[in-house]
């Protein structure tokens, strides 16, 4: 669990681009390049600590992995009810 004000806000960020990104139609090959990016240019500018990244990025990859996070991004037809009872 993310305790860190400023790991939260990153959080956010990049659950919310990921989301949006799903939407425009990449898929999780794209998105996973897509966090790990995100997640190197967090070690690159050392805007947070080792142990606070790796914390972020454990969070991140078990909410890619998670299907009802991105249930709501792409809209399923409902299907007809049969009317032959």
């Amino acid at each position: 669990m993310l305790t860190d004000t400023h790991s939260i806000r990153y959080y956010q960020r990049l659950t919310d681009a990921l989301v949006d990104l799903w939407r425009r139609g990449d898929r999780y090959s794209e998105l996973q390049i897509y966090m790990d990016g995100y997640l190197a240019s967090l070690r690159h500018s050392n805007a947070l600590e080792p142990y606070l990244i790796h914390r972020l990025e454990s969070e991140v990859s078990r909410f890619l992995r998670d299907p009802s996070n991105f249930e709501l991004a792409m809209p399923q037809t409902q299907t007809e009810a049969d009317y032959l009872r």
